[in-house]
């Protein structure tokens, strides 16, 4: 029974076990021992080659290390190679801090890997089955997971220079269990499985049994219920990233910020789906308290009335809006006040990422808009000075009588707090002010007569912020 649904499961996979190279993660329980025997007596047939891998976790001293000399006789007696390493997983869980699954899990791993390189292996494969997935789905269900980790266990992912495939999620613990009895195989059973501190086991001991009882099968149902959320899922993140990149107005590793109208525009489904790849971009690695309640609150501060507001996430994420834009950072350097000046031709690259070019030239034909300004060599007191915004800054506009505060221009024109701070205010030497870049131009009319020379001025983006996807690092 449990070959021919194993069989048919790797079939639909596109698994075709002939002349593969594949580590088994084994343990010595009934499912790895189970998986490790199929495998097995599949590897003549198939020209099969299998390596078994056996960490000693070192929490039960002499009980674990026996476990091991178990996996490593049973090896001897198939002919099977064999791999095993001990590691001090008490040790590094003080050092760490990590719960004893994640430290568990990612010195397993990384002897995995090791043995993945050593051996050249096409895949790793592990016992992980359908009552697992089913539990996996719960648990995860439970403390708010969302996007494609709602669906639990992945048949098949990349892992090192190969990938890791679990052929037992088709099948249950009572099919393997079964399957043990059927073969005489007599599996090592670890005491931690009947503890309740892990919530794992109570999921186990106290949900399953229900599940069971209500449909014998429940784990085909959930495993068909992870595969159609996965597909969904990656169907979904190609439109995301798709939308996403045009609302991103600037991304690098420490800071990206969205333009917040056109993000209220995209689906709601897509709009979710968005914050997690922001994310999962700036987060290294994303903390277990982080759940689909910050993403709902997000989502409540882009949707406010008000124009300002601000979220600190787990690890130290802020999210600032400010008017259009909201920003995602861990933290920000200082702003560093700056002042330049020039008096002949040249260019000036900001800290925000943008360049200011002055010209030269006899022709008072350019284009004009807001970020570029026009001025008559002979009428303009040089050096131009490029700075950062001072106290009390004012200038005289074009159409009005008197001054206007730079900071009310700000104001009007919605320019988040966090960009004024460095936005750029080029005077002339005398300290009159005659550009804020991008928003609004001194009171001032150009005189075009012959043989006139002017100053053409240019504020451009130093490069593209929007090259590459929030798919990439």
């Amino acid at each position: 029974m449990l070959d021919d649904k194993v069989r048919v499961f790797l079939k639909q996979k596109g698994i075709k076990l002939n002349q593969l190279k594949l580590l088994v993660g084994v343990s010595g329980g009934p499912d790895s021992l189970a998986l490790l025997h199929y495998l097995w007596c599949k590897s003549q047939e198939n020209h099969l080659s299998i390596i078994a891998v056996h960490v000693d976790h070192m929490f039960r001293g002499e009980e674990s290390f026996a476990e091991s000399q178990f996996v490593k006789e049973f090896c001897r007696e198939k002919d099977i190679p064999f791999e095993m390493t001990q590691i001090d997983v008490p040790a590094y869980i003080k050092e760490s801090g990590k719960s004893v699954q994640v430290a568990s899990r990612e010195c397993r791993y990384a002897f995995f890997e090791e043995m993945m390189v050593k051996y050249n292996a096409d895949f790793l494969a592990l016992g992980h089955h359908g009552d697992d997935q089913v539990e996996t789905i719960l648990m995860r269900l439970t403390r708010g997971s969302s996007g494609d980790a709602r669906g639990g266990i992945s048949f098949m992912r990349p892992f090192g220079k190969g990938k890791i495939i679990r052929p037992f999620l088709c099948v249950s613990r009572q099919e393997i269990e079964d399957y043990c009895i059927a073969e005489g195989l007599e599996p090592r059973r670890d005491p931690s499985n009947e503890k309740g501190i892990y919530s794992r086991n109570r999921f186990r001991k106290e949900i399953m049994p229900f599940l069971k009882k209500e449909n014998p099968q429940v784990h085909e149902h959930f495993q068909r219920f992870s595969e159609e959320i996965k597909d969904d899922e990656a169907f979904l993140l190609e439109l995301t990233v798709e939308k996403m990149n045009m609302v991103i107005e600037k991304k690098s590793a420490e800071e990206i910020v969205l333009n917040i109208n056109g993000f209220l525009v995209i689906p709601m489904p897509l709009q979710r789906r968005g914050i997690q790849l922001i994310l999962n971009y700036l987060y290294k690695k994303k903390p277990s308290s982080l759940s689909v309640l910050h993403i709902e609150h997000l989502i409540s501060l882009m949707n406010s009335p008000h124009p300002s507001g601000s979220l600190n996430f787990p690890n130290g994420l802020n999210i600032v809006r400010s008017y259009e834009k909201c920003s995602f950072f861990f933290h920000r350097q200082a702003v560093q006040t700056y002042r330049f000046e020039l008096a002949k031709q040249g260019k000036i690259e900001l800290q925000n990422g943008w360049t200011m070019i002055m010209e030269f030239t006899n022709s008072s034909n350019y284009r004009s808009s807001a970020h570029t300004l026009l001025l008559n060599r002979e009428e303009v007191s040089l050096p131009l000075v490029i700075r950062t915004r001072q106290e009390g800054d004012r200038m005289s506009l074009q159409g009005m009588e008197g001054t206007k505060k730079v900071k009310d221009i700000f104001i009007d024109r919605k320019v988040p707090l966090l960009e004024r701070k460095e936005w750029p205010i080029v005077t002339d030497s005398k300290g009159q002010i005659l550009w804020v870049p991008g928003l609004k131009k001194f009171n001032h009319t150009v005189r075009q007569k012959s043989n006139s020379s002017y100053i053409l001025l240019t504020y451009i983006k130093s490069n593209d912020l929007l090259g590459g996807t929030l798919n990439e690092k």
